[in-house]
Order: structure tokens, then sequence, then C-alpha cells
């Protein structure tokens, strides 16, 4: 089936094998009530459809499935009045033109049975075997969430949970919801356009991460026609008016098939019209349509060599449009697709886009992972055999599927999945990035240091305190790029954790939720800013109340002059004991402690918001409390290898924990590292400093001063 035939019976044929006309044949199959023995005939297309893509497969099991759907159907109608048998007849026939294997034709014919008739899984697994039941089980549980509007954010996690680790599973939901669109005009308008909404904020997506292009863009079409009637109408009258007359591509494809063959190339050219969707975002991108925008050239060659010479020739011979050149053969997209494009002005100055290919990538482009077979088969390797196990390691499964399946686990909350799911089936593009390990990460375009710590270490990423890349010390807000290096550096402390900070360099749904998680289960962590102030306390003399303030899980006394409030320290100046310190009331009523020259402080004095007393609690043996405490050290240092090794060992001697460090980039051979440490006693706070400034290299150590908000 064409990936962007408007018209599909206008889309030449291959040479190999004639092609089915998948909506004649799904008209065919749709003829309301007709004799039993005409039924037969549908399944002989299937049969025929197969047979195309596997000539030696053995039929006899799709046979027997055939007879118990029909059988088990029998009597069912559909709300367009035919027999319910011609609705599995014709998602199986969609999936048989893509190219796929028996097994998954065998489910697709069975995909209803169980949750529609009396047919249970196990008689399921008993006729035909665990792979069917897996895959019958998958879509029965896709069937049964309810597509509400209000459910959406719940039932699209479900259907990832039924989809599993099988994407064949997805694949077959992905036809039966093109054939209902098929068939969506008997339903009442409100409800065309309320499944067509899903199936375009969610299952179009899904089919393009796939790569079952085939799929993808027909239901482009039908959800088009339903939710934009009018400029559909609009576009379908632009290509009726341009069908009656010669194509403006044929000359140009005559030129390229004698160039081709004057190089000794062996190519097929096909002139590929475009679908409705696609016409009309070339429309609204242009303005005014050129003649040539109706379709483009396809070349097919036989080995990945020859695309390049394809590429080499086409643009020797002709003028290329060098800004419409892609490589998506060295550079895959994440649904597997490789092809290369670019653009070439013809006879007479006309520009036509050209997509070169192999026969294979070309199989693949129109099916994505259909047409990669059946994962499980057992000719896998011995090696894949001798690791059983309860998950379905599916070596055809793209990495952007796995991570899905993994962060709807840690999304709890159902509005924030579906956000989240539809951003991350927004993303268009991946880029590769390598640990040192020789490891590869797929990452979204766009993401930094910390999306590849989460993807990489999972929550133990909490300690990530910086990174290499490319063996070079980087900022976790580094945003990566193809092809790049990664280090990741985590502490020793355990119980350190993110800042809030983390979530704006944060583009994978993985890490945004494990970061969001960490900050709401610790709320009172300081972080690396502090808070702005809220109005002054009302007016009057108030009591003195000692309050225990937390600091990375232990405590630290001090007392300030107010009411009985929640206290902490501040996270920009970071006061340990003996610092001279004075409060801020923040919003909520809190109170932050800072130490007398934080910045925040003196501001607070400027817009008149005077700051409350506070001291550090005395203990009953007159001594200061020096118990635990967390402090942000800035260490100024001349650039050389080892020196954060240097650094963070000099900190660890000294009995510290890092709970998180920057790095800022070099400048003038100079570096910036910025830690928060967390000390057992706040009195070897001098001797860590010490420590810290005889690191060669370094030339300076103090306190952090971070600006502070004033709201």
């Amino acid at each position: 089936m064409s990936a962007e035939a408007a018209d599909p019976a206008a889309v030449p044929r291959r040479r190999s094998r004639p092609r089915i006309d998948l909506r004649r044949l799904g008209r065919v199959a749709l003829l309301g009530p007709v004799p039993r023995d005409r039924l037969s005939d549908a399944i002989g297309h299937v049969a025929d459809a197969h047979r195309a893509h596997h000539p030696d497969a053995d039929l006899t099991i799709l046979h027997r499935a055939y007879v118990l759907a029909e059988s088990s159907h029998r009597g069912q109608m559909r709300k367009s009045g035919e027999p319910y048998i011609t609705h599995p007849l014709a998602v199986t026939l969609i999936l048989a033109e893509l190219g796929a294997e028996t097994t998954t034709l065998t489910a697709s014919l069975l995909h209803d049975t169980v949750e529609d008739t009396e047919v249970t899984l196990d008689q399921v697994r008993e006729q035909f075997g665990e792979e069917v039941c897996y895959l019958v089980d998958g879509v029965t549980k896709l069937e049964k969430v309810d597509y509400g509007a209000a459910a959406e954010p719940e039932t699209f996690r479900k259907m990832l949970v039924a989809t599993g680790n099988d994407v064949r599973v997805m694949s077959i939901k992905l036809a039966d919801r093109l054939h209902n669109m098929r068939t969506l005009t008997v339903m009442r308008p409100e409800k065309q356009a309320r499944i067509a909404k899903v199936t375009r904020d969610v299952l179009i997506p899904l089919a393009e991460r796939l790569g079952v292009q085939a799929l993808k863009t027909e239901l482009e079409d039908l959800v088009f026609a339903i939710l934009n009637p009018e400029e559909y109408e609009d576009t379908r009258a632009l290509i009726a008016a341009v069908t009656d007359e010669s194509d403006p591509l044929a000359p140009i494809a005559d030129c390229v098939r004698a160039t081709l063959r004057e190089a000794g190339i062996s190519a097929e050219v096909l002139i590929r019209p475009r679908h409705f969707v696609s016409v009309h975002r070339v429309r609204r991108k242009r303005g005014e349509l050129r003649p040539t925008d109706f379709g483009r050239l396809l070349v097919l060659v036989g080995e990945d060599a020859d695309c390049y010479a394809v590429l080499g020739e086409l643009h020797t011979c002709f003028t290329p449009v060098i800004s419409e050149f892609k490589d998506f053969i060295a550079a895959p997209k994440f649904n597997l697709y490789q092809s290369l494009h670019t653009a070439v002005v013809g006879p007479e100055g006309a520009v036509a886009e050209v997509l070169i290919r192999t026969h294979r990538m070309h199989k693949v482009a129109e099916a994505g992972v259909v047409a990669l077979g059946n994962p499980y088969a057992p000719d896998l390797t011995a090696a894949q055999q001798a690791e059983p196990s309860d998950e379905r390691a599916d070596p055809t499964r793209p990495g952007w599927l796995s991570r899905l399946l993994d962060w709807q686990e840690s999304a709890t909350d159902p509005d924030t999945f579906w956000t989240t799911l539809r951003a991350d089936l927004a993303q268009d593009r991946e880029i590769t990035v390598f640990g040192t390990d020789g490891r590869t990460l797929g990452l979204p375009a766009g993401a930094s240091c910390v999306d590849a710590a989460y993807a990489q270490h999972g929550e133990r990423a909490h300690t990530c305190i910086g990174a290499r890349v490319n063996g070079r010390l980087a900022t976790l807000s580094t945003v990566l790029s193809d092809g790049d290096t990664v280090q990741l550096l985590l502490a020793q402390d355990t119980a350190s954790g993110p800042s809030p900070e983390w979530l704006d360099h944060a583009r994978t749904p993985a890490a945004r939720i494990a970061i969001t998680g960490w900050l709401s289960a610790h709320p009172d962590a300081p972080g690396p800013e502090s808070e702005g102030p809220a109005e002054p306390a009302a007016d009057g003399p108030q009591p003195t109340a000692p309050a225990r303030t937390r600091s990375g899980g232990r405590a630290a006394n001090v007392v300030v002059d107010g009411p009985e409030s929640p206290t902490r320290l501040a996270g920009c100046c970071t006061p340990v004991p003996p610092d001279e310190v004075v409060g801020i009331v923040v919003r909520g009523g809190a109170v932050t402690v800072h130490r007398q020259e934080c910045p925040a402080v003196a501001r607070m004095r400027e817009i008149g918001r005077p700051p409350v007393a506070a001291r550090w609690r005395e203990e009953e043996d007159g001594g200061r409390d020096t118990a635990a405490c967390r402090v942000t050290l800035v260490a100024e240092s001349f650039g050389r290898p080892r020196l954060l090794a240097d650094l963070t060992e000099a900190i660890a001697t000294a009995d510290a924990a890092i709970v998180s460090a920057t790095v800022e980039p070099p400048s003038e051979q100079r570096v910036r590292h910025t830690y928060t440490l967390q000390l057992p006693d706040a009195a070897g706070l001098p001797a860590l400093m010490r420590a810290m400034r005889d690191v060669a290299g370094v030339y300076d150590v103090s306190r952090a001063q971070h600006p502070a908000a004033t709201g």
C-alpha cells in the first residue's frame, strides 16, 4: 500500500508482482450480506497478499483461524450492516499487504473473538500456540480501554502496558483503527470527531514512531476529512484538477531514467503522488503550489552504495537544490526510516523532489516494524535463546518505545503521563551518544547531560555532579549532539538529590518524572536557590520561638524572633555555625535563615522589609551547636587534567559528601567549580576549605553568595 498515494490506483505497479488495491479489496470484503461462500474469497485475497511477501508461508493456520473467526462471529453485524467477519478480514488484509508474518495475521483474524464471542484465550492458546495467544490477549486489552475524552490519560497508559514488549500488538491496533476510520461515516458526527481527535493526537504519532507510513498517511487523510472538511475539499479539488492533465513529473522521470541508464546504474524510477495532507502541508508552506508539488520521484536501487551513486549522477547532470538535501541513510530517523532526499531542476526549470532508497529501505519505509517480521521466531541466535526471561526482548523495538514503557511506570499522575506522552511523541528526531564503555544511548534531539544521566543510571542519577563530554568537563545543562561521548560523574553520597533547576535542562520524560518525584518526596531539602520573601509579619512584639531546621537529613538549631513556624537554612549562602545569621520571612510564613552578609538580606532592607533576628541555639553545656550542616563552596582554579578528580578526592578526605556540583565552561584557561557539600560537623569547614585550596591549580575557595529573589 502506497504511503503517499492520493489514489492508490494511480500508483505505478511494481514489476516483481501485481499490486493489490487495498481499498478496492476492502470494498469487496464490505459488500453487505452475502452467501458464506463469498466470504471465503476474502481470505483468498489475504492469502494472495501474504504469499506475495512470504512465498513459502504455510497458509493452513490462516485458514483455521478464519474458520474459527467466521463461525464465532456468525450472526453478528457491524453498525454499517455488514457481517462482522468483514472487519477482522479487512484488518488482516491491511497487514498482509504490509508484509506482516503469519503469526501476526493469525492473531489479526482472531483479534475480536475473545472480547466479542464465546472463544477463550485458552482455546486460542490450545489451537494456535502461545505467540498468537499473546498477541490476541494484548489487542483484547486495548479493545477494553474506554476512549472517552476524560479517560484519555489512563487510556493510553493502558495502551502502552497492553502493548507490552511486542510492537505487533500495536500494529494490529493501528490496522484495526484504519479500517474503523474507513467506515466511520455510520457514526454520529460528534462521535466521528471524538474518534478522529484521539486518532490524530496519539495513534497517528504512534504509527509514525513505528515507521508504518502506509497506515499513518491514510489515517491522516481520513482524520483531515473529518476535522477539517472545508480544507479537505479544497485540497481534493486541487488534486482532482491536475489528475486529468499530463503529469509534469513524467518528463523529468524520463530524463532521470536515461541518466542512470547511461551511468550503468540499475534503478527503478517511479512517480509518487502525494496524499491529501501532504499536498495541504506543501500548500501552507509555499502558498502557491508548483505543478510538480503534487508528487515526488522515487528511485529504488539494490544496494546502499547505489543510493549515493544515484545521488552523485543527479547532482552532476541536474542542478541540485542544496537546501532540500537530507541524508537519512547515514543518520536514520528514530522510526527506522532510511532514504536520501534531494531536489533537482529538470527541463524547463521544473523542480522535482527525489527520494532515493533501496528496495529494502522502501519496504521498511512503508511498513516500518511490520516489515521486520517475527522477532521471536525459532531462528533466533543461540545466545538469545540461552537467556530465558519473563521480559520479551524485542530486537525490532525502537528505543523510544522502550523508554515509554519504562517511564510510564513512574508517572503515577495520569495528567503528567498524558502531557509527557504527547510531548514525547512530538519529538521528530533522535540522537545517539556513547558511554566511555562503548554503550550507546538513544535520546531525543536537544537532550542534555541530565537526560543522559537518567537514561543510563536511573534513580542513581540523583547523585550526578557533572559530566565529561568528549573528554572535557561539562555542566549537566550541556546539550548533547549526535555522536558525543559522555561520562557521567556520580557523587558517593547516595542521600543527595537533584535541584529544581535540573527540570529546566531535562528533555526526556524519564528524567523529568524522576526529578519531579524526588523533589516532591523531599520538600524540605535545601536547594541551590533561595526563596523570595513574603510580606512582613504583623506588627507588634512577637515571642521568640526556637525552630529546628533540617539540613541534608540532619538537624541544625537556630532561634528566630517570631511565631513558631517552619524554618530552614538558605540555599543561596548556606550558613553554618558560627556564622552571624538573620531570618527572612518567605511565602507561606516560613523563615529562611541567611548569613548576615548575604545579598538577599541587603535587598530586603532596601525595600523596607526588616529581617527578623536569628541566632544559633546554645547547647546546655554552653557550647554552640555544631551538628551536621550543608554548605556551598566555590573553587576558582586554572584548568588542568585530573583537576576535578583531585578536588573531589580532597573533599572526600575531609569527610564531606558532595550533594551537587556544577563546573562552568573554561574561560581563558580558568575554571569555576561550585559544590554543595554535606559536613558531619560545621567546625570542620575551615579545614575543608584549606584542603581544597591546597589542590594544585586552585587559587581560591570561598563561600557561595548566590543572588536570591526578593519576590
